[in-house]
């Protein structure tokens, strides 16, 4: 599994639509991985100040992130990976 950072743009936002999205995420995620595409939603970052939440996902491929944005129905702006030391 790889390490994949996705950007979301959250104007004018704040907490609760922060926990939206993650919780939107982590049900894609978990929908995926019943299917047989194992994604984990790990964590999200918001920056209020850039107006942006970072998801970090740990997904086989970029192509996996990219489905989780589909079915949570989040535009994400940027998928890239990602390098995650625990």
């Amino acid at each position: 599994m790889q390490a994949f950072l996705a950007e979301l743009y959250l104007p004018a936002a704040g907490r609760d639509a922060l926990r939206s999205a993650a919780r939107l995420a982590r049900a894609a995620a978990d929908a995926l991985s019943a299917e047989g595409t194992p994604v984990r939603y790990v964590r999200a970052i918001f920056v209020p100040d850039d107006e942006i939440c970072l998801l970090l996902f740990e997904a086989p491929s970029f192509e996996a992130v990219t489905r989780v944005a589909a079915l949570a129905e989040l535009a994400f702006d940027r998928i890239a990976k990602a390098d995650s030391q625990r």
